[in-house]
């Protein structure tokens, strides 16, 4: 009986700290969101060559509160960057990159933008292709810099699903991530919404940095704290990125994603794979041993994030932005033991490979360097 207390009593406490995490993003999301807007800023895109022309994400850069040029990195056969820049080479600069040799294709595409830039560009925006970035991105981005507060400032992805059960089930794993409460000294920038002076980039040597590296993030965060600098999260900047897809294809994504941090730092994938394989254990030990008070602690823990959750989307996103991603919610409040047992499945099958599928491209990656890469048929 008392052993069964205890573990009553350690994963009220579990539960509790889970629940106080949220709370305390919820907490601390800006209620003042501040913006700057300083003259010489480039936003740096990469897409592939299949690129559609992203009319809704090239809408949403031209409704930013903060004005800038676009640098837009191809591989060189991208029909749709090719048409933009003929349409608008004020605001467009194309940069065909050529194909990677050892190095992933977008860490290559960055690279040549990276060169590309001109002597009057002061500070660098870092987008991805596949966000659906709000009017106040570039500004939110750019004001921890310009006012001294941060070297590299950055926001997070918040996936909006489709339906179908393994879409918000990757959502609801990811939402536990997005939602997790962010100390400076520990933040690990997230390339699809990124941001930093051009004295920083030089001061990393980025272009070094960079090289034969297959994740720009990973890389840029990793030189951040080697270099001391200051990386700040932009709390309430949880950019909405649609996610869609079959069933392998979604499972390989959450892979990869764990992959990259495995293959860049063991340490960082341990200390994840722990915290969530407590989470994991405590549930398996509720259902199984615990009986309905442990279940009761657990189902009551997870309602309440929901509903913490469910008001900091609601404070984020647009209103279409965060119904569709309120999906990942009903996770939490039917089965959320699954979501935790997804996590951990995810993180321990991306440590059996050093392979990452990604963008067309096989790469094999040692301590975040390509070894090999090969196209895909």
């Amino acid at each position: 009986m008392a052993g069964v207390n205890a573990a009553t009593g350690l994963w009220l406490a579990l539960q509790a700290l889970s629940l106080l995490g949220v709370v305390n993003y919820a907490r601390t999301l800006p209620v003042d969101r501040q913006e700057e807007a300083p003259e010489g800023v480039v936003l740096l895109l990469c897409v592939r060559d299949d690129w559609d022309g992203g009319a809704a994400l090239l809408a949403r850069l031209k409704a930013q509160t903060a004005p800038f040029r676009l640098i837009l990195a191809t591989s060189g056969n991208c029909p749709a960057a090719e048409a933009l820049a003929l349409r608008e080479p004020e605001w467009v600069q194309l940069v065909r990159a050529g194909i990677a040799e050892n190095e992933g294709q977008k860490v290559h595409k960055l690279r040549a933008a990276l060169r590309a830039l001109r002597s009057d560009d002061r500070w660098l925006v870092f987008i991805d292709a596949d966000i659906e970035p709000p009017a106040r991105l570039v500004g939110r981005l750019l004001f921890p810099l310009v006012r001294g507060k941060a070297d590299i400032a950055t926001g997070y992805r918040m996936l909006l699903p489709a339906p179908g059960i393994m879409s918000t089930l990757v959502g609801a794993v990811e939402m536990q991530l997005a939602t997790l409460p962010r100390a400076a000294s520990a933040t690990m920038p997230w390339g699809g919404a990124m941001a930093m002076s051009r004295t920083t980039a030089d001061r990393l040597d980025l272009d070094a940095a960079l090289a034969g590296r297959l994740s720009d993030d990973m890389a840029i965060g990793q030189a951040g704290w080697r270099a001391r600098l200051a990386m700040r999260p932009v709390r309430d900047l949880l950019v909405a990125s649609p996610l869609d897809g079959r069933t392998g294809a979604l499972w390989r994504f959450g892979v990869r994603q764990y992959r990259h941090i495995f293959t860049n730092s063991a340490g960082m994938w341990s200390v994840a794979t722990v915290t969530v394989a407590l989470q994991s254990v405590g549930w398996a030990w509720a259902l199984g041993w615990g009986g309905l008070p442990a279940i009761a602690i657990g189902y009551a823990a997870a309602w309440s994030r929901a509903l913490v959750r469910r008001r900091i989307l609601a404070q984020v996103l647009e209103p279409a932005q965060a119904r569709q991603a309120q999906r990942s919610l009903v996770w939490d409040m039917v089965a959320p033991f699954a979501v935790s047992w997804a996590h951990l499945a995810v993180q321990l099958i991306a440590a059996t490979s050093n392979r990452i599928d990604w963008g067309g491209w096989r790469y094999r990656v040692r301590r975040g360097r390509v070894t090999e890469m090969d196209r895909k048929a």
